[in-house]
């Protein structure tokens, strides 16, 4: 349609009762632009106000797909010198002489909104973790094992000298590079407290000065940054969420009575949206609000968000149990809170709020946040909607798989469209909204990086001979789901069945688990592990990750790992099981399942109460990959046991072809007879 101009805009503004002017208008949807899936999203029109006519929708969403093009997805010029050296520029200007550049948010979250891509906007590297560190005379930047290859295709190397961020750590260049008597800036809002005081001891061992700066040097260079997110919140309804945000405020303000604390500043929004029961989508595969809150000992909540984004069935929705207060107000609110015993979450609060606090006179607490472990503790209404969740995505499995199988066989599809095919199954679904991480489709050598990506650059065929491992997931109203299944196009070779076998018992003896309470994940990591170790193999990532309930498929405090770890799994807490192999250059393989901690009867003069998992995900595991003599009789009946309840919960739902094809895939396996 054609755009109208800013005067007949405000004239049907004001005709549909919007109490908001053109510039506020266009502000917005540059928010909404900024936020997850913004520029296909149409909820955002709630956030609008008034009773908008047809034709003020059509003018609405034709001014979104214009500010798209033109002002938020418009190229900047990319010139990688030119833009340290303006950062340096500046720097030197505000007498430091070098800036810490982390890829994180204000929330240290696993995703960030595109406002906050600053590493990105600096170096030209776009992957999921990593740092900068520029002095006046050399920079570094710093990635993971993942990225090692990306950071070279990406990064200037006549710029930027290359560092891991495990082996080669900031703090460690920073010691190596800074001199005596130099100011090393950082943006206290981007690093924990506990970051700020690593750095802080890097530069004082050699004599330098850790220096807070504000604003941000690079808001200042970045000509095109993005807005802030804007995207709606919206109540998440009793029946998913189980309990009531008043029952919930009551529990953590019974905890902080526990642990001698007046207040806790809540800094993670996978918390905020569990405490109030709310979700967002302000960054992507989480449907999170960002923002943070201020729980008080009376449970009553403090909720520092951008008022734009609640539409008015959310302010109605949180009228009795939050106080919605915009962002700004928060460093006032925090001044308030002088001579109180204030709670930190040590994972997500960033030196800034400690340093407000401080500067209050408060006396800080910095621990775990209070609202992690009852989130992790899945009350029955949420593991109900997992169970649902999870049999609904398994039926998309089948399909796919079933897909697969047949259109495969001739070398004609790639990484891309078999990615691409699992979405478009997965959101036929009406409680779909999002997958709940990329998804990670790897053909032969590239199923052997774990956390692969796929790109134009990386795609490849899924060719004959080859092993394909896709690692997925779903974020439903009811549930998160997180499943790896691995296949192989044509045959295996034998080396090939050894190693998923080898996988698939470790996998076996972590569901058929039973221990003490107190146990922790840590404790029974070994279980996955030791089918791989006795043939001298293993696996570099942990077994297992926490899952939340319409949040994030990474969560907390729980997991199963060999890294320390002393939370002790609780029932109603969600893992996922997924012992892997990988074979660099050539394949990979993972067998995940999401399980439950739940209560269980304990062997026959058991002297203390016992624990178990339940399996949650349901759908068939590649019966080709499967060398049967290496497997022991109760092994073959755990997986011959779990076909059958595949099989049992799919085949009333299924057409004659798919039942025929899911018949085979579940079929009993037995040893050979000799």
């Amino acid at each position: 349609m054609t755009l109208p101009g800013d005067t007949q805009l405000a004239a049907m503004l004001e005709r549909d009762g919007v109490n908001k002017d053109v510039t506020a208008i266009v502000d917005l949807i540059d928010g909404v632009l900024a936020s997850a899936n913004g520029d296909t999203r149409t909820d955002w029109l709630d956030l609008v106000g008034g009773k908008l006519g047809d034709d003020l929708k059509s003018a609405l969403l034709a001014l979104r797909d214009e500010r798209k093009s033109e002002f938020l997805y418009a190229k900047d010029g990319y010139d990688a010198a030119a833009r340290i050296e303006a950062l340096r520029k500046y720097l030197a200007a505000k007498g430091v002489d070098g800036f810490v550049v982390p890829r994180s948010d204000e929330h240290q979250g696993e995703y960030v909104p595109a406002c906050a891509e600053r590493l990105a906007w600096l170096t030209g590297f776009t992957g999921s973790a990593g740092a900068a560190v520029v002095l006046a005379d050399k920079a570094a930047v710093f990635v993971d094992g993942r990225y090692t290859i990306q950071v070279r295709q990406q990064v200037d190397r006549d710029i930027y000298e290359y560092r891991h961020l495990v082996d080669e750590p900031v703090v460690g260049w920073i010691h190596d590079n800074l001199k005596s008597g130099q100011k090393l800036a950082y943006d206290p809002h981007l690093h924990t407290v506990q970051q700020a005081e690593h750095l802080r001891g890097a530069c004082e061992g050699v004599g330098a000065e850790l220096v807070a700066i504000e604003p941000n040097p690079i808001d200042v260079l970045w000509r095109k940054q993005p807005a802030m997110p804007v995207a709606p919140v919206r109540p998440h309804l009793l029946e998913h969420a189980g309990k009531t945000n008043a029952e919930k405020r009551k529990q953590i303000a019974e905890m902080l009575e526990k642990l001698e604390c007046d207040s806790a500043v809540i800094s993670a929004p996978d918390s905020i949206a569990w405490l109030l029961n709310i979700r967002g989508g302000d960054v992507p595969h989480i449907p999170l609000p960002l923002g943070y809150a201020i729980i008080h000992g009376d449970a009553s909540v403090d909720l520092f968000m951008d008022e734009r984004k609640f539409p008015a069935e959310t302010v109605k929705w949180l009228e009795n149990d939050a106080t919605i207060r915009q962002p700004g107000e928060l460093e006032e609110a925090l001044g308030a809170l002088g001579n109180q015993s204030v709670r930190l979450d040590e994972a997500t609060a960033s030196d800034w709020l400690r340093m407000k606090l401080s500067d209050a006179g408060a006396t800080m607490r910095i621990g775990r946040d209070p609202v992690a472990l009852p989130k992790a503790c899945k009350n029955e209404v949420e593991l109900e909607g997992s169970r649902k969740a999870h049999k609904r995505d398994g039926e998309k499995i089948i399909r796919y798989f079933a897909w697969l199988e047949e259109a495969a066989a001739d070398g004609s599809i790639d990484e891309r469209m078999a990615a691409d095919k699992l979405l478009a199954l997965r959101a036929e679904d009406p409680l779909f909204r999002d997958t709940s991480f990329e998804t990670i489709p790897g053909s032969g050598p590239n199923g052997a990086l774990c956390h692969y990506r796929n790109t134009p650059e990386t795609n490849r065929k899924l060719s004959p001979g080859e092993i394909f491992l896709i690692d997925s997931g779903g974020q439903y109203l009811d549930g998160t789901t997180d499943i790896t299944r691995t296949t192989v196009i044509g045959q295996p070779t034998q080396e090939h069945r050894d190693r998923f076998t080898r996988v698939l018992k470790g996998h076996i003896a972590l569901a058929r688990a039973i221990f003490p309470v107190g146990t922790t994940g840590q404790q029974l990591d070994t279980l996955a592990r030791a089918p791989l170790w006795e043939a001298g193999l293993d696996f570099d990532h942990g077994t297992g990750h926490g899952v939340g309930s319409y949040l994030g498929v990474h969560e907390g405090p729980q997991r199963i790992s060999k890294a320390p770890n002393k939370i002790a799994l609780k029932p109603g807490m969600i893992l996922s099981n997924e012992p892997g192999f990988y074979k660099e250059g050539e394949y990979g393989i993972r067998i995940e399942n999401l399980i439950a901690v739940v209560e269980v009867d304990g062997p026959v003069g058991a002297d203390r109460p016992m624990l178990g998992f339940e399996t949650l995900t349901f759908s068939p595991i590649e019966r080709k990959l499967i060398d049967p003599e290496l497997m022991t009789k109760d092994e073959l009946q755990w997986l011959n046991d779990y076909h059958a309840q595949v099989y049992a919960m799919y085949a009333d739902d299924l057409d004659e072809d798919l039942l025929e094809w899911l018949q085979k895939a579940t079929a009993p396996i037995k040893k050979r007879v000799a």
